[in-house]
């Protein structure tokens, strides 16, 4: 992608060796430049204060969590968050 592209941009690690653009060996990192909201810019910040984890951990965990959750929800599945101490239950949805 250009410098001047608004969009994410993704570096692969292995590029320039006789990999073709977009594919990784698997173990291997990639560099991803993303422009966040003030909200998410919040969020990524609660995280790190909450967990004490690098700013890379918690994006990289977020993803992963997403992913799986977008993977059970189109295999049919439904995901719930519960109140324990009221036992209430609330259908989480993504939009």
């Amino acid at each position: 992608m250009s410098p001047k592209s608004t969009g994410s941009e993704l570096t692969d690690a292995s590029q320039g060796r006789g990999r073709s653009p977009g594919r990784r060996a698997a173990g291997s990192s990639a560099r991803v430049t993303v422009n966040l909201t003030a909200r998410s810019t919040k969020a990524l910040e609660e995280a790190v204060a909450a967990t004490g984890d690098t700013q890379t951990d918690v994006i990289n965990r977020a993803l992963q969590v997403y992913a799986y959750l977008e993977s059970a929800m189109a295999e049919g599945d439904r995901v719930y968050l519960e109140n324990a101490e009221r036992q209430e239950r609330e259908r989480l949805r993504f939009f």
